[in-house]
This record gives C-alpha cells, sequence and structure tokens, in this order.
C-alpha cells in the first residue's frame, strides 16, 4: 500500500503491518533502492566502517545500468570522476583481466564506460562485497516509514520492509532514498512534484505556459545482437495485436524510414554508436523521430502507483515493444528489405538470462521529484554572467556535463509520422549542483540523490546515472558525516563536505586538464569551490556551451575554456583575487611563502594557497 504523504503518524503506526513486525534492527545509514546512486551512497557511507543497509526491490542491483542502459548519457571523458569514475575503471579491468589489455571488448568498452549488462551487475557486486561493513538484502519492498518530531524537524525512525512474505523493521541515524521513484520520501510524507511546473513559476524557457501533470516518457533500453553465434531469435510476444503497427507500413512505403536499426534518426530502432563490446548494441527510443519506443502518456500513474498499477504499466510498454519488433520481422506488407534486415537481428543468449533475455526494468526517466530545501531548474545550467562557466554554486557537491534533455511528454498527430510535445534537448556548459538539492526541508536524516530536488527541466539535466553517482556519492559522504557528528544534515559544513568529496576524486567543478588522479586535483577543486575558477574566461552566447571535437556519437573531447593552465604564469590581479579566499592570517602567511620560494605559475600558487587554508 502506498501511503499519501498528507496521512498523519498514528495512521502509519496503527498499519497491521506494523503490528507484525520483528524485532528492530538498528543500522548508522539504511538505504532503499539499489540503483546506481543508491549503490554509489552504500560504498561512501561505509568508507568508514559505518554499518549500511542497501534495500533493493528487485532480484537484481544496478536499476537501468544493468537492465540495458549500457550507452551511458555523458558528454566528455574529463566531466567523469568519483564514484562513476572508480566504477568504469573496474568495468574496463574485468575486460582487460579476461579478454587482454589489446583486445576488442576492452578497446569497446571505451574505458569501461560501455559495458555488457551482465558486465556492470558483476562489477557492482564486487565493489558492494569490497566493504564489509554493507550488508544487502534483495527482493525487499518497502511498506511503511515511521517518522516522530524533533522540535522544528521531522525524522525519519524506522522503516518497514516486507521480503520472503516476513516484515522487517529497520532503524537507521541517516535514511537515503536511492529510488528513481522516490518511493521512500513519498511514504515518509516528504512533499514532492509530479508533472511539469509552469513557465512563470521557475522562469525556465523549456517549461511550458501552464503548469499539467504531463511526465517525459519511458521505454525498454533492450540489448540485441546480429552475432549469430549469440543471437536469441525474435519470436511472436503473446499479446501481439497486429492492427496496432499497421499504418507503420505508410512510413516504409515512401522511404521516411532508411533503415529498421540505425543511428540516429530516420530509423525505429536506435541502435546506438559506438557499438558495446562482444557485438552487442543498445536500443533506444529515437529522439525526434516519427516512430518512437517512448510512450508518452501511458506512464501517468508509475509516480504514485501502486505494485499492480506499475505492473500494468510496464506490460503496455513491453506489448508495444514486443509487438512492434515482431511486426516488422514477419508481417508480409512489411517490404522485403525491412524484414530482412531485422531477421539478423536478436536478443543476447547471455543478457538477462532469467526473464527471457529481456530487460528487467523500465526505462523510468522521470517520476517523483522532492521539493527539497533547493530546487534545482533550468537556470542552473544557465551561464554565470559575462562567464563562460555555468552558475557558481559555492555549495556544490557535483557536476555535470550533459544539457537538459526529455524524450517527449505528449504525442499530437497519428502514433506512427505523428510527433511527441515536449521535447527538448538544449546545449549547455558543465554545470554545479548545490548540497541543498539533496534535502528534505526540515527533516534531520534523509536524503535524497536521484529523484533530487528540482524542476521537471532542472531533473532532465541531472537524470543521467553518472550525475545520480556523484549525487549518490554526496549523499553517503554527508550520512557518514552526520552518523560521526549528531549534526543535523541541514548543519554539516559545506567545506568540509567538499574536503570529504575531493579525497574521494569526486569533483565538485568541471576542470577539464585536472583529472581526478592529478597531483593539483583537491588543490584546484578547494579553489573551485571558492569561485576562483569562475570569470578566468569571459563568456557569450557563442562561446558558452561550446563543446570540443566530436569522437564519435555523442561523446565529444574536452569543453574548451574550461581548463586550468597549471604551467601559465599568474598575474597580480588574479593573484591578489586568489589569495582573498584565505582568512588575513593564513593569507599574509601564503603570501611570504609565495615569496620566498618565486611561486609564479597558477598550480604553484594554487597549492601553496591549499596548503595554508586551515593553517594552524
Amino acid at each position: 500500500m502506498f501511503l499519501k504523504n498528507w496521512l498523519p503518524l498514528w495512521c502509519v503506526l496503527l498499519n497491521p503491518l506494523f503490528l507484525l513486525a520483528a524485532d528492530v534492527t538498528h543500522y548508522d545509514i539504511a538505504i532503499y533502492g539499489a540503483t546506481p546512486g543508491g549503490i554509489a551512497a552504500a560504498r561512501s557511507a561505509a568508507k568508514n566502517g559505518a554499518k549500511v543497509l542497501l534495500i533493493e526491490p528487485t532480484a537484481h542491483i544496478g536499476g537501468l545500468t544493468t537492465s540495458g542502459l549500457s550507452h551511458t548519457d555523458f558528454r566528455t571523458f574529463e566531466g567523469l570522476s568519483g564514484a562513476f569514475l572508480e566504477f568504469s575503471e573496474h568495468v574496463l579491468k574485468y575486460y582487460e583481466n579476461k579478454y587482454g589489455k589489446d583486445s576488442m571488448q576492452a578497446k569497446t568498452s571505451r574505458r569501461g564506460t560501455h559495458a555488457e549488462p551482465h558486465v556492470n551487475e558483476l562489477v557492482f557486486e564486487k565493489l558492494l562485497t569490497e566493504l564489509p561493513t554493507i550488508t544487502v538484502l534483495k527482493n525487499a519492498t518497502l511498506q511503511s516509514v515511521e517518522t516522530t518530531s524533533v522540535g522544528d524537524e521531522k525524522v525519519l525512525k524506522t522503516m518497514l520492509i516486507r521480503r520472503e512474505q516476513k516484515n522487517l523493521s529497520i532503524a537507521a541515524t541517516v535514511f537515503i532514498d536511492g529510488t528513481y521513484e522516490g518511493d521512500l520520501m513519498a511514504l515518509a510524507g516528504i512533499p514532492y512534484h509530479v508533472g511539469r511546473e509552469a513557465k512563470s513559476q521557475y522562469g525556465e524557457s523549456l517549461a511550458p505556459d501552464k503548469e499539467d501533470k504531463q511526465l517525459q516518457a519511458y521505454n525498454f533500453r533492450m540489448i540485441m545482437t546480429r552475432n549469430p553465434a549469440n543471437r536469441v531469435e525474435i519470436t511472436q510476444p503473446a499479446n501481439y495485436n497486429r492492427d496496432t503497427y499497421e499504418d507503420i507500413l505508410t512510413l516504409l512505403e515512401i522511404g521516411k524510414i532508411k533503415q529498421i536499426f540505425d543511428y540516429p534518426s530516420r530509423c525505429v530502432f536506435k541502435a546506438q554508436l559506438p557499438l558495446l563490446p562482444n557485438e552487442k548494441y543498445d536500443i533506444n527510443d529515437v529522439s525526434n523521430g516519427l516512430v518512437r519506443l517512448s510512450m508518452p502518456g501511458k506512464n501517468l500513474k508509475w509516480p504514485d502507483g501502486t505494485a499492480k498499477e506499475r505492473a500494468a504499466i510496464f506490460q503496455t510498454h513491453l506489448d508495444y515493444h514486443l509487438g512492434l519488433l515482431w511486426f516488422l520481422k514477419q508481417d508480409p506488407k512489411v517490404p522485403e528489405k525491412y524484414r530482412s534486415e531485422v531477421t539478423q537481428w536478436g536478443w543476447c543468449k547471455d543478457e538477462f538470462t532469467d526473464n527471457n533475455h529481456l530487460p528487467w526494468q523500465l526505462y523510468v526517466r522521470e517520476a517523483r521529484r522532492m521539493k527539497g530545501t533547493y530546487v534545482f531548474t533550468e537556470k542552473d545550467t544557465d551561464a554565470e554572467p559575462g562567464d563562460v562557466r555555468a552558475k557558481f554554486h559555492p555549495q556544490s557537491i557535483a557536476c555535470g556535463d550533459y544539457g537538459p534533455n526529455c524524450h517527449g511528454t505528449s504525442h499530437e498527430g497519428p502514433l506512427f509520422g505523428g510527433k511527441h510535445t515536449g521535447e527538448f534537448y538544449k546545449r549547455v556548459s558543465p554545470y554545479q549542483i548545490p548540497y541543498h538539492c539533496l534535502l528534505a526541508n526540515k527533516v534531520n536524516n534523509l536524503l535524497v540523490p536521484v529523484a533530487v530536488s528540482s524542476s521537471h527541466v532542472g531533473f532532465c539535466a541531472l537524470r543521467l546515472e553518472p550525475i545520480w553517482m556523484s549525487l549518490g556519492q554526496a549523499a553517503g559522504v554527508s550520512a557518514r558525516e552526520k552518523v560521526r557528528s549528531g549534526v543535523s544534515l541541514h548543519k554539516l559544513e559545506f567545506s568540509h563536505l567538499q574536503e570529504l568529496l575531493h579525497a574521494e576524486k569526486s569533483a565538485t567543478i568541471y576542470v577539464s586538464d585536472v583529472p581526478p588522479d592529478h597531483p593539483l586535483f583537491r588543490a584546484v577543486q578547494w579553489l573551485g569551490s571558492k569561485g576562483g575558477l569562475h570569470q578566468l574566461v569571459a563568456g557569450n552566447t557563442k562561446t558558452y556551451g561550446q563543446r570540443g571535437e566530436n569522437i564519435e556519437g555523442q561523446y565529444y573531447k574536452a569543453y574548451p575554456l574550461h581548463d586550468f593552465r597549471a604551467e601559465e604564469k599568474i598575474d597580480e590581479k588574479l593573484l591578489t583575487r586568489w589569495l582573498r579566499y584565505l582568512p588575513e592570517m593564513h593569507r599574509i602567511a601564503a603570501t611570504a611563502a609565495i615569496a620566498e620560494k618565486k611561486f609564479t605559475t597558477r598550480g604553484e600558487i594554487v597549492q601553496e594557497l591549499y596548503k595554508h587554508r586551515q593553517m594552524k
């Protein structure tokens, strides 16, 4: 049963499921949802020995990363850091160990960022078992949440989960919602939003004129191959209805569709490039296409839906995907060249082996979004005035380099040949994400890194697995700091959280030439958190969002004008500005040290400033 957020506490306490609960088990940190964001939170939370429980309602961890989304959304490799970078490095090591460092599998993994779903799952499992204080419970569903009040703050006390026909009551010092849907926060009575805000609410150019309940559309991310040795033939699905698909014939006959499988457009199934290891493809919806896999409007009951309602939506999407594929493969009215093409494709024998080689999860691009202490909006991805960089956030705990993008929220015209509305793709420069996006108002011990506090448009920038892993990592660090200090999440010191994240090689600002393994990484990230990297390069409408040279598909070389240039000589004006980031006594000592050592380059200067930032 899904409790609405207006129900009073006594309704929760009188829930018969609570009365049937076993003894309460205590953890330092409890996380519901083993998505990549939830897993990143668990690993960071447990790094100082905290006792962590990670609960997953399904039989498989990893969310969409292990359920078909293998073509990861980011723009530049220079934008990857922290938990996602560590994960991808382990993936690359897996391929190198199994096939060899110079193998095609290692090369097509693109530094470990593009992996087969079963490999992603193996790596996530390994990363969790490395930390002995993490306990993982699968097939455990959340039933209810008990809260109380301490002063003017709400505190989550226990959550009741159901596993193997038994009730388990879990208490924790800190709770983290790692679900795509925000299921934990909703049961805890935290305010949230479903749908699109009006343009006037946050002044967003991409928002609709009027508020509505539309959601970004969902589809499956199927994994397919043309390799006969690993191919499972496409067969007729159980709920096939030919009439649903007949109108696509017109598009095929007039040549509007070039191929059934192609990239990036004039096709039915987007076979994303670059190719995955072992000749596999991540199949996705065709942006702005005439034929879509995404089904806007069919997902409206998902966010607040019961398990039964969600199962029905899942099946509707699956029936449509499989029926369309079967129609194109065998229907005699489909031109032979298309039918012949489809027969070359099939499922992968070694993927989703317990589910007929089909993904376990639907790609839930958007569901609930928390109404938190800070709401991330389109404006947070816009330029800082006169700067090439995006808006400066001194409380940043993560960053992203992929602009707001939405596959559509409604549909006009016929199913085939019509048009999704509410679709947008905006080019921006890398942006920062502030800490308070993770926090609910006046809630002492809950962090929400996935159904993060944001507008519809803002969420369309944040809804990517590398970003969710960065936000999850920040949630894990914050949770363990609360456990250590006893301080409310709202009162943790931002600069200390940033230092801890930088120590874990997680960036809070994009710097193209100082990667996480660079000796200056922590110093340059500290400088960026003070504002020292903003206004280094003047920006305008031409330079803002300017990308580097295209590598392949959606991937580019580093964003220009976002480098630090450590070897460049510093001018007096910039040195004076950077010195102001230190307290007065520290500034005097740093100035003397710089003069004595005759430091003149940006790299030398920032390293010296970093040493003096906390001088006793």
